[in-house]
């Protein structure tokens, strides 16, 4: 009886620690780094929230779309993406007040929230076993998840409830109470993350219970079929947007299955693992024999998470307009799970063998620089105009930039300008402050000034920060872990009065 009480009580312990762990990566200097255009987008329309009740993209001053109007529909109602994390920012904001801390800490707590439940999924699959410690271990010093998690968007929500739907369709399998319940809510609340992932989940859970329990597709089918019934309203606001614009010919996009591969395998799940599973696996052939009642089990069990990923990256092939890494947000956490139960395998052959995977993943991974991110100040262009603006300038200023707009509309209370609404660019010729770039050479507006404005009554002020095209991006690729310094500076003119 002791023995069950000190084991129960280490379990605990272990996932406490971890727990603590992830809290302090995820929240660690969180409101350092200023948004880019894509958070500031989501931070903004949140807003309109809070004065209107419904997400829009127009706030009576400003417009905040990033594909020239096609975002929104009639009364400038809000149909690119669904709706959830503007609800879940506005009640943030409501709450704690605006700031660049609070738009992103709803975001990193649905993040702490992921590595939790991929704890008690694994458990729900392994118990009795590490792998539900070493994957929520994993998970939490996860780079690519870690940069995802802090991001004002909705990435974090996609993972938490793909995982919160796995771990529910799991207990609908062993017939737990209320899972039938805990799945509807969960898949509905994962469309109303963002739509696509919705399919996602059908087919991998459809796909796993053809093949391993089909006694419980019925039921499966009746979930699913309620849920899809009960978003359908969504679905068909969601149908009225137009994406032709977007839509890449079908010949390029077949090139995003080797780009979302490479992603995989250089920041998730590198190839070398398959290597560590095949001796492992070995090992333990040799050790017990072949079972076919234990690969079976096996199977059953690894599959649901390979089920998901390969539809993630199928879906989003399929229906996604360009490529980016994060959509393969809500697959990470399940990789991951795959990584441990490679770990876990590699123990069991010899405990040197785990530690050196461990310690080689760690390695080579970006953890030493995230943790230099997270102790360090980062300054970017968009802090660096919006500091000089909020101190120099005034809140009825028209302010024309021909890069970083979205995140200066948040960062400011001035009237700024981009190539969006076409009526608005000839406002530029009024405007107080000009901010150029030379990634926004090309834009409407940067070719609206060059012609129509007297640079004579412009005085140029070069601000000490480099001139780059984003303030941040989530992309492990392309993300920046410390200050990025070089010769071409921010520009900034001011009119002449």
């Amino acid at each position: 009886m002791r023995s069950y009480w000190w084991a129960d009580k280490k379990e605990h312990i272990i996932l406490l620690v971890i727990a603590s762990g992830s809290l302090c990566l995820l929240l660690a200097n969180l409101g350092n780094q200023y948004l880019w255009h894509d958070e500031a987008q989501t931070a903004l329309i949140s807003k309109t929230v809070l004065t209107g009740g419904l997400p829009r993209g127009y706030d009576g001053k400003t417009f905040f779309s990033l594909e020239h109007g096609a975002d929104y529909g009639p009364n400038y109602i809000w149909r690119w993406h669904t709706w959830l994390q503007f609800y879940v920012l506005a009640g943030f904001y409501e709450v704690f007040g605006v700031s660049i801390f609070v738009s992103r800490l709803p975001f990193a707590l649905f993040g702490f929230g992921t590595v939790l439940l991929t704890y008690f999924f694994v458990r729900s699959l392994w118990p009795n076993t590490h792998i539900p410690a070493i994957a929520a271990a994993l998970l939490a010093i996860s780079v690519p998840f870690l940069l995802l998690s802090r991001q004002c968007r909705y990435y974090s929500l996609v993972m938490f409830f793909s995982m919160l739907s796995l771990y529910a369709y799991v207990g609908l399998l062993r017939k737990r109470k209320y899972s039938a319940v805990l799945l509807f809510v969960a898949s509905t609340l994962l469309f109303h993350s963002m739509h696509i992932y919705i399919f996602v989940l059908c087919a991998a859970l459809f796909s796993h219970a053809v093949i391993f329990h089909r006694d419980r597709l019925i039921m499966l089918i009746i979930v699913l079929t309620a849920a899809m019934l009960f978003i359908l309203p969504w679905l068909i606001l969601l149908g009225g947007m137009n994406y032709s614009d977007w839509l890449m010919p079908a010949l390029l996009k077949t090139l995003f299955l080797k780009l979302y591969l490479e992603y995989i395998i250089s920041y998730i799940f590198p190839v070398w693992l398959l290597v560590i599973a095949l001796v492992a696996a070995g090992v333990k052939f040799a050790r017990t024999g072949y079972s076919l009642k234990g690969r079976r089990a096996f199977l059953e069990k690894v599959m649901l998470p390979v089920f998901f990923v390969i539809f993630n990256v199928i879906v989003v092939i399929i229906i996604s307009p360009l490529f980016y890494f994060r959509y393969l947000a809500p697959a990470i956490p399940l990789l991951i799970m795959l990584i441990a139960v490679i770990v876990n395998a590699a123990a069991e052959a010899h405990l040197l063998l785990a530690v050196a995977t461990v310690v080689i993943l760690i390695a080579t991974s970006q953890l030493k620089d995230y943790i230099y991110e997270i102790t360090h100040d980062y300054v970017g262009p968009v802090k660096c105009i919006s500091h000089y603006l909020n101190e120099h300038g005034r809140p009825d200023d028209i302010v024309a930039a021909e890069c970083w707009v979205m995140s200066l509309k948040f960062h400011t209370n001035m009237k700024i300008l981009g190539d969006f609404p076409p009526e608005e660019v000839e406002l530029a010729g009024n405007a107080r402050w000009i901010v150029t770039s030379y990634y926004g050479s090309e834009t409407r507006i940067a070719k609206y000034l060059t012609m129509n404005i007297d640079w004579n009554r412009y005085r140029k002020i070069e601000l000490d920060c480099s001139d780059i095209p984003n303030e941040n991006r989530e992309d492990p690729k392309e993300h920046l872990f410390r200050t990025y310094a070089s010769e071409d500076k921010v520009l900034i003119y001011e009119r002449i009065d």
